[in-house]
């Protein structure tokens, strides 16, 4: 069975324990796809100085933030890893050193904030792929265009971030907008994502909004790798849901195709 990759913008971690149109567009997701053997999540929250992999056969769930009401901290994803799978996403990146992570990190709220609601069951197993923050944007284009083989092999692969995120300029009272610098790099990212090139991505970090939508490159990398996987698939990107909150958050997600 073939699986399918897709994009998630994660927003706050409150998705994790709220409903609105964006957690029920991750439910619409799951519900439409035969469950993968596993999942491999890119998290924009997993951004380190090499490339790892959860190697562990119970990841713990990670609560990688603060300020935010006890019932989150309360949460639980108990899903299960696959060290199994975990040792095939190092097999199809032979030209990097690829780190088998069996006690460090775990499943970080990137992932599981999202994953909750696109299985809610916690029945399909989570592995995670660290980012590299020492690699240049082209690489991790590249590190997704080798993921691609996975889907044929039933393991889905979902990235988790914001292609606009900036905590730093956030407009408390923009509910359900952005700024228009905001939505115009969101809107370049959708043209791009949903044509014949959707690599092209990368090419917004030379955008003139760029150093405001992303001052940090973290959340913005994981589209990336999806990015290189639909066009080693000879796919295109549609969005799942669209849209920005806050004034500096883009909460649009893609599905491969």
């Amino acid at each position: 069975m073939t699986s399918t990759a897709a994009f998630l913008g994660h927003g706050s971690p409150m998705n994790a324990i709220e409903h609105n149109r964006y957690t029920e567009s991750w439910a619409s997701f799951g519900t439409s796809q035969p469950k993968p053997k596993t999942v491999v999540c890119i998290s924009a929250h997993w951004y380190v100085g090499s490339i790892a992999v959860t190697a562990m056969q119970n990841p713990r769930t990670i609560y990688d933030f603060g300020g935010f009401p006890q019932e989150l901290f309360e949460y639980n994803y108990p899903v299960v890893g696959s060290p199994e799978v975990a040792q095939r996403v190092a097999s199809v990146l032979p030209n990097h050193s690829v780190v088998m992570d069996e006690s460090q990190w775990g499943i970080d709220h990137g992932a599981w904030s999202v994953l909750c609601h696109v299985f809610p069951d916690a029945d399909v197993p989570v592995v995670q792929l660290s980012i590299n923050a020492n690699l240049p944007a082209h690489d991790h284009v590249e590190i997704g265009r080798s993921l691609a083989p996975l889907l044929a092999e039933d393991i889905m692969v979902v990235g988790s971030g914001n292609i606009v995120h900036n905590l730093g300029v956030i407009d408390w009272g923009a509910v359900g907008k952005g700024a228009v610098w905001a939505e115009e790099f969101d809107a370049e990212a959708r043209r791009i994502l949903t044509g014949e090139n959707p690599s092209d991505i990368i090419s917004l970090l030379d955008h003139p909004h760029a150093r405001k939508a992303v001052p940090t490159a973290e959340h913005f990398l994981p589209i990336a790798y999806i990015a290189g996987i639909a066009e080693a698939s000879g796919k295109s990107l549609d969005v799942l849901v669209g849209g920005c909150e806050l004034g500096s958050l883009s909460m649009t997600s893609y599905v491969l195709s």
